[in-house]
């Protein structure tokens, strides 16, 4: 029984994976269409609307939090769902979805160092190595392996906007354990969802040069469907299935599984018709081997201990 239930975990966090990956391409094909901010409009409501009809279906109540508490949430969502989103699209209208991918595999890693630096300790070697690892592979795709464009700092406008996106997120992350201890996941992220709309729509609002709704009347029927498959699959069914994967497996073991991220990413802009060089194939590879090796090497001595523990027995 737990055996099927851990393979059943499996499967959920690779199609959590696939959707994840998929929506860098996907988006890739909806911004030649439409402007980034509107793009992430559409992302926000549909979640939103999705997550509150989850909700009430399983009647789950707004929680009763104090002034602070509510503050502190929204602020903390507005710095990660409004940053990630504002930064990751505005940055694929400018960069490859593979290259958007790649900066994204970095969050885990980013994320641990953030609260190494936060809590005032030194990180894991482990955790430096990956980092050493996953940042040559990041580099040489975001350098297209010249040396010169790294030693100069020349680095695409784009690439940069994910990755500031990418630390938002990270930082919103670690600052989740937090608030997860007083607030309930559902409703956090509906906060979160309603938060970045708010924030998204306010800007959008204040640029002369943008205009979703008129945008939003004009769309084609193959962006409506990329709109709907970021919103639905991308955003509510990718969490939904990630809450399930770690419930079953745990975080450390389900966080493997953002590995997968910049593959299904690859393959499915392929399957777009966008270009996949085989330089972005080896940057993929080397931050899943970076990401892997010091698991690989725990599990092993941990097996190699037990081992010799039942020997001495």
């Amino acid at each position: 029984m737990n055996r099927s239930a851990n393979m059943n975990a499996v499967l959920l966090l690779m199609l959590c994976a696939f959707f994840w990956g998929a929506c860098f391409p996907v988006g890739k094909h909806a911004l030649g269409e439409v402007n980034a901010l509107t793009l992430v409009i559409w992302r926000f409501a549909i979640a939103a609307l999705c997550l509150f009809v989850y909700a009430k279906w399983k009647n789950m109540p707004m929680p009763s939090l104090t002034v602070k508490q509510w503050a502190w949430a929204i602020a903390v969502s507005i710095l990660g769902v409004g940053g990630l989103n504002l930064g990751l699209f505005t940055g694929l209208a400018q960069t490859d979805a593979s290259n958007g991918a790649l900066i994204m595999a970095l969050s885990p890693l980013a994320t641990s160092l953030i609260g190494s630096l936060l809590q005032r300790k030194l990180p894991a070697r482990s955790a430096v190595f990956s980092l050493v690892v996953c940042l040559s592979g990041v580099l040489l795709v975001l350098t297209n392996g010249e040396l010169k464009r790294l030693l100069g700092f020349e680095f695409n406008h784009g690439d940069q906007m994910i990755f500031l996106g990418m630390l938002c997120w990270s930082l919103y992350t670690y600052l989740t354990q937090g608030v997860s201890r007083w607030m309930p996941m559902i409703p956090y992220t509906l906060v979160g969802m309603l938060s970045g709309l708010g924030v998204i729509s306010l800007v959008a609002a204040l640029s002369t040069e943008i205009h979703p709704l008129q945008e939003s009347l004009l769309i084609s029927r193959g962006v409506l469907g990329d709109l709907l498959f970021i919103g639905v699959f991308g955003t509510v069914g990718g969490y939904l299935l990630w809450i399930s994967g770690v419930k079953q497996l745990g975080a450390a073991n389900a966080s493997l599984f953002f590995n997968f991220v910049p593959v299904f990413a690859a393959l499915t802009a392929f399957a777009y018709g966008q270009t996949v060089t085989s330089l972005q194939l080896l940057g993929v590879a080397i931050v899943i081997a970076g990401l892997l090796l010091p698991r690989i090497v725990k599990w092993r001595q941990q097996g190699f201990n037990r081992g010799e523990a039942r020997s001495v027995s």
